[in-house]
């Protein structure tokens, strides 16, 4: 085992009371706390998070991941017993297959059948995954989408336990291409009247694809972090949103990532100079202190969950103790953590 700090998963522990964790999203999007790290010297200042402007420069290229969070979860009752059932949608295998998460997985084995909807939707188990997840094969008249819009619920984080009145509150205003389980919630904190100011100020948006997983909330289990099985997230970076990036690196501009999922699109798609190359695939790039970052100058994040992968990001881009650090200011200053909570610039 590596000993060097940094590299074991309680290197990046720190204690968090319920209370610091946010239910709820707050009315106005732009009105969260910011707190500005100075990723050279380590100084912190506090803002709300509509002075972000004040932060950027012309020039300067904000990359954004245009992900939107599909209603994953479906309840139901299987076919035969009327035993409840959850369903939760990972990816899309074909038109009809999609890889799933079910509850109680004891109850469905191969060929199970489970009905939503009072029979709108119709699901069968097909086939049972080593990681425990199931390929299942959907039956419906119509269009799939409209069912799950129909029938679907948000997949929130399992440690919000409020009910999402407003299903667009975990959406950010420029979600476009469908297929997340989770949102980027970085970009929660934009408005389209803030991006606007944005661009007038000269600053470039530059929009990748990433599809969160689940696997964003899978804690490491190990202590040695470079024992991980890092999950995998399909990303798609255009030619657009390529050469935005390049150009914005060849005229001096910084390149500001907003989330880390937003992070780990551009540097999956970066050649060894730090040039962003147009490509659609899965990535399961871990980064983690010692990585070297390739395109990005600049993060705005959310505080995430300790001993997770984004924590470890973070504290790679940072530095651990200065981001921990940080972390203990934020619950001193009263911050609100995790998916609705408060946001980080490291700048």
């Amino acid at each position: 085992m590596i000993e060097r700090d940094g590299f074991k998963t309680s290197d990046y522990h720190y204690e968090l009371p319920e209370s610091f964790i946010a239910q709820d999203p707050l009315t106005d999007r732009a009105s969260s706390k910011l707190m500005l790290l100075n990723r050279a010297t380590g100084e912190i200042r506090h803002r709300i998070f509509s002075d972000i402007l004040d932060e950027l420069v012309p020039g300067d290229c904000l990359v954004l991941n245009d992900t939107r969070v599909i209603p994953a979860r479906l309840l139901g009752t299987k076919e035969d017993t009327g035993a409840c059932i959850e369903v939760f949608l990972l990816r899309r295998v074909d038109e009809y297959r999609w890889e799933t998460l079910v509850r109680p997985g004891r109850k469905l084995r191969k060929g199970a059948r489970v009905v939503f909807g009072d029979g709108l939707l119709k699901a069968e188990i097909e086939e049972l995954k080593e990681d425990g997840n199931r390929i299942v094969r959907f039956e419906y008249k119509g269009i799939f989408e409209e069912l799950l819009d129909r029938l679907g619920e948000m997949p929130l984080p399992p440690y919000i336990t409020h009910k999402l009145m407003d299903r667009e509150r975990y959406q950010t205003v420029y979600a476009k291409y469908e297929g997340s389980a989770a949102a980027p919630t970085a970009g929660l904190h934009f408005t389209t009247e803030l991006l606007e100011n944005i661009q007038k100020k000269g600053v470039q948006t530059a929009y990748v694809t990433l599809h969160v997983g689940l696997g964003t909330f899978r804690p490491v289990k190990c202590e040695n972090i470079l024992d991980h099985n890092m999950h995998t997230e399909h990303y798609t970076v255009t030619e657009e949103a390529a050469a935005k990036i390049n150009n914005a690196r060849a005229a001096g501009g910084r390149i500001i990532c907003v989330g880390t999922t937003s992070c780990r699109s551009v540097e999956s798609a970066a050649l060894e100079n730090g040039r962003v190359v147009a490509q659609s695939g899965d990535t399961g790039i871990f980064i983690y202190p010692g990585y070297r970052f390739r395109v990005m100058d600049g993060l705005i994040t959310n505080f995430h969950l300790p001993e997770s992968t984004l924590l470890m990001l973070v504290s790679a881009f940072a530095g651990r103790e200065r981001v921990l650090n940080a972390y203990e200011e934020a619950k001193s200053s009263g911050y609100r953590f995790f998916s609705f909570g408060d946001a980080m610039a490291i700048l």
